[in-house]
């Protein structure tokens, strides 16, 4: 592979450590007025249009940060790089960072002004504190130069959301994965087949569970039936919305619009959230519950401990993913034998406050490093990107490698991999001689999935997913987003002071109520402590900021 900078690392990390905080930022703020579109489309196409393939008319280089998973190391064999230079003209240069603390090296190197130009795995949120510093591109100045973008956001319906995303200045500035269909990633795995004989339906509330549970603890009295594996964080985010909160990963800024009093309240003191850690706290005294692994590190392989758990027939029902499904049943393959039981990704449970899902959300996207507001190659960077996140054909090539090399496609859009070819992370084919992921880069968890149709999501998954996507969409509900509460860079830094603590405290006290170190007649103790805290001040700052934002923007 021709890229020099394959080798570099965030080495410069250690430089930059002494910085207080990301709003320190060195570089210097770039405008929409500084670019001269027509003087910086060097290696861009005319009329480059949706749908269409994406050739440089002259070779680019374009850096991108890339994280480098343990198990999944970039190599030389790796081919999916030279396909998308042979395709497009494009050289991408990787600076290459570990899983293990991505956040903090990006951060790093954005704070030092060393980031390369594409900056990916950005959730929604994570690029407010450089927008002050100008640090990371207004990618909404430069949206009209990238088609498939506009297009897909138009089709599939995602305006209001995007319009969710600006910052305080009416901006936004990182472009999401854009999903034709949006469900929660992370639901409740069951052992279906355990579920009917011991005569409990499929649950389709949190008190439905509770009573498949106990009756499963009655038939197997040493088993804890109930676990999580992410350290809580994961059942307590899809089980919050049913209670009418937030928590877990979806905790966030902590506020959650409370449309009868008609301001954002702190959802870790609403009583959405003592119903939550009551409910969830019963099943821990009635032996229901697997403590360990709401307490067990995820780094540590607490989602595996679940895995053997299940395997062995201590755990009947937990958190996962359609990959946890995998690996729940590679587990039981071993014990109970291939057919021998049956896995099941259910639609989270619903509860007191409705049939409630997670807002509709997007994925993981990209910003840009504002240095490239310099480039000769503005355009064709911007023209590439929108290829390569938002056109179908290259989404389909990032998932599956070349067709007629690694897959083919039937008539129908059916996608079956090539049978010397496997994608174990799926487990599809397994055995083959190569995984497609691992031996070529393809299903990158850097690029893969940012953006998918609803057949192109579809494809690589078990037809067991498609059931789940198909019962969310007809029998659940998103819960509507808040509104935004944009803040403005000093408002960033009293916010970044005042949340942390409150957040830490609130992931303390949810834990400690549950396990029954604390007892829930502390509930108004723990609320007194978080006023206590600076509480108040900061939901007058939220609210103050929303009420702001509404105004300007109507």
């Amino acid at each position: 592979m021709r890229r020099t900078a394959w080798v570099r690392t965030a080495a410069a990390a250690g430089v930059v450590a002494a910085l207080i905080s990301t709003s320190a930022c060195t570089a210097e703020s770039s405008d929409a007025d500084e670019v001269d579109i027509d003087a910086q489309s060097v290696g861009a196409m005319e009329d480059f249009t949706a749908d269409e393939q994406f050739t440089a008319t002259e070779p680019i280089d374009v850096s991108m940060l890339w994280t480098d998973w343990p198990e999944v190391p970039v190599t030389d064999d790796w081919e999916i790089f030279d396909v998308i230079e042979e395709r497009t003209g494009v050289t991408i240069d990787l600076t290459h960072i570990p899983f293990s603390d991505a956040t903090e090296k990006r951060s790093l190197l954005i704070s030092a002004g060393d980031a390369p130009t594409v900056i990916p795995l950005v959730y929604t949120g994570e690029e407010a504190p450089f927008v002050s510093s100008g640090a990371v591109l207004p990618m909404s100045d430069y949206v009209e130069h990238m088609p498939n973008f506009r297009k897909y956001v138009e089709e599939w319906d995602l305006g209001d959301m995007m319009e969710r995303l600006k910052q305080a200045d009416g901006k936004y500035y990182m472009l999401p994965g854009l999903q034709e269909v949006s469900v929660p990633t992370f639901s409740l795995i069951i052992r279906k087949d355990v579920f009917d004989e011991v005569g409990a339906p499929e649950p389709e509330t949190w008190e439905d569970l509770r009573t498949g549970l106990e009756l499963i603890k009655a038939k197997y009295p040493d088993s804890m039936p109930l676990a999580d594996g992410f350290e809580g964080q994961s059942m307590l985010n899809f089980a919050a919305h049913a209670f009418g909160t937030q928590a877990g990963w979806g905790f966030g800024e902590g506020t959650i619009w409370n449309e009868e009093k008609g301001e954002l309240e702190y959802a870790g003191t609403n009583e959405g959230y003592h119903d939550m850690v009551e409910f969830f706290h019963g099943l821990v005294e009635d032996g229901l519950l697997d403590t360990e692994s709401f307490t067990a590190s995820d780094a540590g392989g607490g989602a595996a401990n679940v895995a053997e758990k299940m395997a062995n027939g201590q755990v009947f029902a937990a958190s996962g993913a359609s990959g946890t499904v995998n690996e729940f049943a590679t587990a039981l393959d071993a014990t109970e034998g291939a057919g021998n039981y049956e896995l099941v990704q259910i639609a989270p449970p619903g509860g007191e406050a409705g049939m409630l899902v997670e807002p509709r959300n997007f994925w993981n996207g990209f910003m840009l490093s504002s240095d490239v507001a310099k480039s000769p190659n503005f355009l064709a960077t911007l023209q590439f990107l929108d290829w390569l996140y938002y056109n179908p054909d290259a989404n389909e090539l990032i998932r599956w490698g070349v067709e007629g090399e690694t897959y083919e496609k039937a008539a129908d859009g059916t996608i079956t991999l090539k049978p010397e070819f496997s994608l174990d992370a799926f487990n599809i084919n397994r055995g083959a001689p190569t995984d497609i992921k691992t031996d070529l880069g393809w299903s990158s968890d850097v690029l893969a999935g940012s953006t998918e149709s609803r057949a192109l999501k579809e494809s690589y998954n078990s037809p067991q997913f498609v059931d789940y996507v198909d019962t969310v969409l007809e029998s659940r509900t998103p819960r509507d987003p808040s509104p935004p509460a944009p803040l403005d860079e000093g408002e960033l830094e009293q916010a970044s002071l005042m949340s942390t603590p409150l957040s830490d405290a609130v992931r303390t006290a949810t834990l400690q109520f549950i396990l029954g170190d604390r007892d829930l007649s502390e509930w108004d103790a723990y609320v007194s402590e978080l006023e206590a805290a600076g509480l108040p001040s900061y939901l007058d700052l939220i609210n103050g900021a929303r009420e702001r934002f509404a105004e300007e923007n109507g």
